[in-house]
């Protein structure tokens, strides 16, 4: 038989133990902080058909959707996100509580080209609010937002803001066509990645009109000066109804979140900011972090028309989503990650099965007190199941042979420090009390 090479496609990862350990409790904050808003967890299949996908992300996000048919020749495809299929559920089941609160921590799939913090395969932390056109539930995302950051340990990030409603009035504005706005918006998104002038050449080679692109690009080029920013675009665009409703909605999140004491400089408008996804109808955001240069970590926004397509009528939503795996590389280069290796917090040696029962017995006392215990399985000097310990990075070891036995003890040994001590037998809560302290990171 031809020996099988071992190997995954491009784009895709194993998590060995170590790096899952980091990312599950990386969620974990995440999926606490959501609940505490009074968020609910929900799941939605990994496939859907296609016709649910499409036509929903433009032209661009179209061509990243993983479509195919199967035996039974429908033609399903990979979920692209956790919009789509969030807007799916609230139109299947349309008894739900509004306002919906929800939120999904799972992967994605997107044919997207592989890079730094970017792949195929990846995990989305979602949270949404759905049933009210309430500026203060766009307000309580930008807070979440904030609220995991900080839990996270994360401290020089920027959250962006904009609205699409403003966009759309500068678009007018501008003498550009109002049936090309989303793919002015579209290729304006790109100023995240590239400098003006590229995005500008991108837009004359879709034929936009120079004298409009000059008018936008000067525009944005005031807008650089922050000060009184909004008031200046109020006086600017007044005649413009979409531009003056997005200011209006602007002041009102920044009120908002006045009240939620959140630092002013980690809440800033940004009027380059767009969004690349077709289905933003009002206040959008993003999050950036200074360093690495790893581009933005969560991005959302308010889409009051998508539900609409698969319930009858248009039903406002709103929501955020967390990039797992950007987040998650920030925090390794950042050395924010917590020192954990393993999620065991204690190895019992094995010097003879004679002593099993003992072990064993004591192993379930500590499982059913919350500690993660493990048996060594075999067999072995003591020096290689110490050393077994230690390549895990396992914090505490129990001794006990048959020394210890007769004498009504065990050992308990600290890896870290290489100090122990004996303990009676009776008194197995005082090892339970040292080791549930110690994983709480107190001395």
């Amino acid at each position: 038989m031809a020996e099988i090479v071992p190997q995954i496609p491009k784009g895709f990862r194993d998590f060995l133990p170590q790096k899952l350990i980091y990312r599950q409790r990386v969620m974990e904050t995440i999926r606490k902080c959501f609940e505490s808003f009074g968020f609910e967890p929900l799941e939605t299949p990994t496939l859907e058909y296609a016709e649910t996908l499409e036509g929903k992300y433009g032209q661009e996000g179209e061509k990243l959707i993983y479509k195919f048919e199967d035996k039974g020749g429908r033609k399903l495809a990979l979920r692209y996100d956790l919009t789509i299929p969030l807007s799916r559920v609230v139109g299947m089941y349309p008894e739900l509580v509004k306002p919906f609160k929800r939120y999904q921590i799972s992967p994605v799939w997107r044919a997207d080209k592989p890079q730094k913090g970017r792949f195929r395969e990846f995990w989305q932390c979602d949270v949404d609010i759905v049933g009210t056109r309430s500026i203060l539930a766009d307000a309580e995302i930008v807070c979440i937002i904030f609220t995991v950051l900080k839990k996270l340990g994360f401290e020089n990030f920027t959250i962006k803001v904009n609205n699409r409603k403003l966009l759309n009035g500068i678009v007018i504005w501008g003498g550009i066509d109002e049936k090309r706005t989303a793919d002015f918006l579209r290729s304006l998104d790109k100023l995240s990645q590239f400098d003006a002038e590229t995005v500008q050449k991108e837009l004359r080679d879709k034929g936009f009109p120079e004298t409009a692109l000059s008018r936008f690009f000067r525009m944005l080029e005031d807008c650089k000066d922050s000060s009184n920013l909004l008031s200046r675009l109020k006086a600017q665009l007044s005649t413009i109804p979409s531009a003056a409703e997005g200011i209006r909605e602007l002041e009102e999140l920044f009120q908002y979140l006045g009240n939620y004491s959140i630092p002013s400089q980690q809440v800033i408008f940004d009027l380059s900011l767009a969004r690349g996804l077709d289905y933003y109808t009002g206040i959008i955001h993003e999050t950036v972090v200074e360093e690495p240069k790893i581009g933005s970590i969560t991005g959302g926004g308010r889409y009051d028309n998508l539900i609409g397509l698969f319930f009858g009528s248009d039903v406002p939503a709103t929501g955020a989503s967390f990039g797992l795996e950007r987040i998650c590389t920030v925090m390794e280069e950042l050395s924010m990650l917590p020192p954990c290796a393993t999620s065991t917090q204690v190895l019992f040696t094995l010097f003879n099965h004679d002593l099993l029962r003992t072990i064993l017995s004591l192993a379930t006392q500590l499982r059913s007190s919350g500690i993660n215990a493990e048996v060594y399985l075999q067999e072995d000097r003591l020096k290689k199941q110490l050393g077994y310990a230690n390549s895990k990075g396992i914090p505490w070891v129990i001794i006990i042979g048959p020394d210890e036995l007769q004498k009504g003890i065990f050992v308990l040994r600290n890896m870290g420090r290489g100090d122990q001590e004996e303990i009676p037998l009776s008194r197995i809560d005082e090892a339970v009390r040292r080791i549930g302290t110690c994983a709480r990171g107190q001395s």
